[in-house]
């Protein structure tokens, strides 16, 4: 029989917010597979856990996945943890995952902290869409392209940055998206947490002259004006929604609500069509 595979949630800075499910997991598993095997040692000592540690970060994660596979497949339970917040996230941990559903093993998560999702709910932005972007491409020509992409995208975006190229990124999410609200997230959990709202160019001018330290997270507001509407192209969603089974008048309504359009004026084009 093989064994379970534990993705498990770490605190992203406060060690008070590890749940008691997560600790007893990491002590009751044969083997602990860490992002950083020194950070995550340092967390399993506090907490009195002497479930070994194997390395598997960005750069070995194929070969200790096919490893850590071999191990379920022969009965052992694995856990599977980052340097903070939640395996998989912009973290090593869906190649393993992916092994493991093909191979019919076990997949289960021990939910934990998560920066994007707090740095989500601090910012005072929609919560009800929200787009996870996670680190942009280091190439220029990549990360323009990235955002512009997003320019008429209404969710709320939240993005990961290391704290010496934030002024950067906001540079560029001033110049791709305009003027948007932005919240800078920095040391969630921790001491020194804090939040700086406000506009790109608000925010770039209150942190100028700061040097900012610890993990960073940015949410940037959704775009409320949005692309030109095609007409055509939402008649072709609703007809979508309705070939998978939604009412045809429930289906203009939902493509309305999304794209700021008239739900009657759509519920018509799709009737006056057939």
């Amino acid at each position: 029989m093989s064994g379970i595979l534990y993705l498990v949630g770490t605190p992203i800075g406060n060690l008070g917010d590890l749940s008691d499910r997560a600790r007893e997991t990491l002590g009751a598993v044969s083997v602990v597979a860490a992002e950083d095997t020194r950070r995550t040692g340092r967390l399993l000592r506090s907490l009195d856990i002497r479930s070994p540690l194997v390395s598997m970060f960005e750069g070995n994660e194929d070969q200790s996945a096919a490893e850590l596979v071999e191990r379920l497949d022969a009965g052992d339970d694995v856990a599977v943890v980052t340097d903070g917040g939640m395996p998989s996230v912009s973290d090593p941990g869906y190649r393993i995952v992916r092994r493991a559903v093909e191979r019919g093993i076990e997949v289960r998560a021990v939910p934990g902290p998560s920066a994007a999702i707090a740095a989500l709910v601090l910012s005072g932005f929609p919560t009800d869409r929200f787009a996870f972007e996670g680190f942009l491409p280091r190439r220029p020509g990549d990360r323009g392209r990235r955002l512009q992409a997003l320019r008429h995208d209404p969710r709320t975006i939240v993005f990961f940055e290391s704290p010496r190229r934030v002024r950067t990124l906001l540079r560029e999410i001033g110049a791709a998206l305009g003027d948007r609200r932005v919240a800078v997230c920095r040391e969630l959990t921790k001491l020194h947490e804090e939040v700086i709202r406000g506009t790109v160019p608000d925010v770039l001018t209150t942190i100028e002259e700061r040097e900012l330290k610890g993990e960073v997270t940015v949410v940037v507001e959704g775009d409320h004006e949005g692309a030109p509407l095609d007409r055509a192209a939402l008649l072709e969603e609703v007809r979508r929604l309705i070939a998978e089974g939604m009412r045809p008048r429930d289906a203009a309504r939902s493509v309305a609500e999304h794209h700021g359009a008239s739900a009657n004026e759509l519920y018509r084009g799709t009737i006056d069509s057939d």
